[in-house]
């Protein structure tokens, strides 16, 4: 007390100046409309400019919530246009028909959404780990999918995590095919640059141009027809000169990816089952 005391009587000049000073800003800006507007004028701006900092740090923070209502949004969205497509066909109108996602019929497929925890690029074998498991409905070798294209299939569950081989995988084969065409080949990544992939086996007479688009073809029990997979980069004879290798610019941007969607197909237990009897 007696160290605040000192203090206080040290330096009571400084503040006694400074009392003085709040007292005529006070009465200045109190009775002079002039100074007063000028004052709020300032005080509101500064207000203002406040306020809108801090709305845009929340707003930041508030991000990840919002990204979440407009992906179940835009999975609601994409189911109801499928169903739509869906009755269009029942009805003829066979000229309808898209390649991605959208294709899904809800009472075909269920889509579960999870975000990516852990990726990798630049190994042999690379992985994606994902944010949800066998408790929210995930199993091994469903289809993984991204908004611009295919991701992997899911290797592994745990109740709350998921492995999935993505495309970057020397593990990985899928059956793609280009669109227009029934000829189909399979796409293996032959490590390098994540960018591209190989599609291979491809038929010599198999027609097609540079910039086509290449999607899944459906003749696995993992991925529905039409899943967007890439476009024809270049392409070249295969090694023993009966098929084509086309390289594949991948449409998922892997060193991106972060929220995908996980597809279960109705029935895909079943109709693996009953290949595998017949494989025996």
């Amino acid at each position: 007390m007696r160290n605040l005391l000192n203090f206080l009587v040290k330096y009571n000049y400084w503040f006694l100046f400074l009392l003085l000073e709040v007292a005529s800003f006070v009465l200045l800006f109190r009775f002079n409309h002039y100074q007063q507007s000028v004052y709020f004028t300032s005080a509101n701006g500064l207000a203002g400019k406040v306020y809108e900092v801090s709305g845009g740090i929340s707003s930041y923070f508030h991000l990840k919530s919002v990204n979440e209502d407009l992906l179940d949004r835009n999975m609601w969205l994409e189911q109801r246009a499928a169903f739509l497509e869906k009755m269009l066909l029942e009805q003829g109108l066979d000229s309808v028909k898209l390649y991605s996602l959208e294709r899904l019929a809800p009472v075909d497929y269920r889509i579960f959404k999870a975000s990516v925890i852990k990726n990798s690029l630049n190994k042999a074998d690379n992985y994606i780990t994902l944010n949800r498991g066998a408790a929210a409905g995930i199993r091994p070798e469903m289809g993984v999918v991204d908004a611009n294209g295919v991701v992997g299939i899911v290797y592994k569950t745990s109740p709350r995590y998921s492995l999935v081989i993505p495309l970057l995988n020397s593990k990985s084969s899928i059956s793609c095919k280009i669109v227009g065409s029934a000829y189909f080949g399979y796409l293996k990544w032959e490590g390098g640059d994540s960018r591209y992939a190989y599609l291979k086996d491809l038929p010599r007479h198999a027609e097609f141009n540079l910039g086509d688009t290449v999607v899944t073809s459906g003749y696995s029990t993992v991925f529905p027809e039409g899943v967007m997979v890439g476009t024809v980069d270049d392409m070249a004879d295969s090694h023993d000169g009966l098929s084509y290798l086309l390289k594949i610019r991948l449409a998922t941007d892997f060193g991106k990816v972060s929220n995908v969607r996980v597809i279960a197909r109705t029935g895909q237990d079943e109709q693996k089952k009953l290949e595998e009897e017949e494989g025996k």
